[in-house]
């Protein structure tokens, strides 16, 4: 039987993370789709302490660090750790990268003021106690940005049988589908850890359609590229803002 939530793929690619022609590099492409999106409710980065929970090889932290951010970044594969560390120091850029799990954040309580989390929280191994630990590690008012994956038939359809195990664009095994996450799940969570939700859309990397799919599978062809629109359609990816009210 195939694994599911197989991470050590994590460490097996950390050589090859900001390798252009890498099948993971294509996640480089997504910060400026997310932080289009959280710039909405963050005008101005600059001097913010910022902590990119699940950094991997250092794309959301470099990205962060270009915008003036004070940024940290833990992680739990130590090669993509390692990966990160080198490739902060090639381009002369400070991060502080730590390795540790998002369950048992290795920082002090009330220490930042933003909390992102992308791509992450469906693979963590405790959900609640990794919302408990990104709301224990921020300041008051401090705000938690994230993106995940509904917990539906489509999502399933696409991330799994179509993105995985047909066209191969996402590793096999790397998702499971039963730690997807419904919005309304998360929304629980996040109230219960003392967050106030403030909004939540639809974050579609390939459209909402299966001819929008296949466009989009063509131009990532072409381009090595990904393309995403923000709208009301919650059933495969979403984005959304959370603020500290603890």
């Amino acid at each position: 039987m195939k694994q599911r939530n197989d991470l050590t793929f994590y460490d097996r690619v950390a050589a090859e993370w900001w390798q252009p022609d890498s099948q993971v590099y294509a996640l480089h492409h997504l910060n400026p789709l997310r932080f289009a999106y959280f710039d909405r409710y963050i005008a101005n980065w600059q001097g913010l302490r910022v902590l990119d929970v699940g950094c991997g090889g250092g794309y959301t932290c470099e990205f962060l660090a270009s915008r003036g951010s004070i940024v940290s970044g833990v992680d739990p594969a130590s090669q993509c750790i390692h990966a990160a560390q080198e490739h902060a120091r090639s381009v002369g850029q400070s991060i502080c990268y730590q390795l540790g799990a998002a369950e048992a954040l290795p920082f002090q309580s009330g220490e930042f003021d933003v909390v992102v989390c992308v791509d992450v929280l469906e693979h963590v191994a405790d959900l609640p106690q990794t919302i408990q630990e990104i709301q224990r590690v921020l300041k008051p008012q401090g705000w938690f940005c994230f993106d995940t994956i509904n917990r539906t038939f489509w999502s399933k359809l696409i991330m799994i049988w179509l993105l995985e195990d047909w066209l191969r664009l996402i590793p096999a095994g790397i998702h499971d589908w039963q730690q997807f996450i419904t919005p309304p799940e998360l929304t629980h969570l996040l109230i219960q850890a003392g967050f106030q939700p403030i909004d939540l859309q639809g974050f579609n990397l390939f459209g909402t359609t299966l001819w929008d799919y296949w466009i989009a599978y063509r131009y990532y062809r072409q381009t090595g590229g990904l393309q995403a629109q923000i709208s009301n359609d919650c059933s495969v990816m979403y984005i959304g803002v959370a603020q500290n009210q603890v």
